[in-house]
């Protein structure tokens, strides 16, 4: 490694990950596959919405290097296979950011961001036409999470017009399907309840729409905070000697609502 020399640290990245593919390379990175990355690609990918949420930029560069990895190390193996390498993704991607973007990279005048972003949505649809995709809900990933699909699936509709005048709208739909989830609630049959919770999570992420909030996010940043102050309880009881497991919900709310004080 020390002998070789690099024009970029890109290059010295690509040449480690070929090498840790190699004969002698690591066991563990020579086992995997395009399919059995697809995990780390998520939870890299959160991790680095996680690193932003914390506002820590050292552990931002960190987390963006990891998600880094895993496109290289997916673009390795399909060197491997013929399939592509990382030359044929950067050429991709600059072929599409120009594609896309044709009041900068062309003739096309457009000055407001609603502009830029109706001109995105006419490329996107004819993009779609030449993949030969029949609804124009079938560029949203089946593979990320729930919520964000809720998100883009009503974008998309939205888009087309099939979608609510007023934010006033939305808040009525989601009083009904609170009031439908609390007459099944109790019921032995939990396919409806079920059915109920998902109406009324679809229906919050309509909210989430209008207000211009990302869903995922938006639970990310309470999971954090659930979980910021629950380690302030475990902390005190610890300092205090208590046993946690031995505490009334009325103790540990009190130790709630200093960590929320705090």
């Amino acid at each position: 490694m020390k002998s070789k020399e690099f024009e970029s640290e890109f290059e010295k990245l690509l040449y480690i990950m070929d090498k840790l593919r190699g004969p002698d390379g690591c066991p563990w990175d020579k086992k995997q596959d395009l399919y059995s990355l697809k995990p780390y690609i998520i939870e890299e990918a959160y991790e680095v919405v996680e690193a932003l949420e914390k506002d820590d930029m050292g552990l931002l560069k960190e987390e963006l290097g990891d998600l880094l990895l895993q496109v290289i190390f997916q673009s390795q193996i399909g060197k491997e296979k013929d399939l592509f390498d990382i030359d044929d993704v950067i050429k991709g991607i600059i072929a599409k950011l120009i594609r896309r973007h044709p009041h900068v990279f062309g003739d096309e005048n457009i000055e407001t961001a609603s502009e830029v972003k109706k001109t995105w949505e006419e490329i996107k649809k004819k993009e779609r036409i030449n993949k030969k995709e029949d609804s124009i809900l079938s560029g949203v990933s089946k593979v990320q999470p729930s919520l964000n699909q809720a998100f883009e699936i009503q974008q998309k509709a939205a888009e087309v017009g099939f979608d609510w005048d007023e934010i006033e709208d939305v808040i009525l739909k989601i009083d009904e399907e609170v009031e439908e989830l609390k007459e099944v609630v109790h019921n032995k049959d939990n396919d409806r309840v079920e059915d109920e919770l998902g109406d009324l999570l679809f229906a919050v992420v309509n909210l989430s729409r209008f207000k211009n909030v990302n869903p995922e996010i938006a639970l990310l940043r309470t999971i954090n905070k659930f979980k910021k102050r629950f380690d302030y309880i475990e902390n005190i009881t610890e300092k205090n000697n208590e046993d946690i497991n031995q505490l009334s919900l009325e103790e540990l709310d009190n130790y709630w609502n200093e960590a929320k004080e705090k």
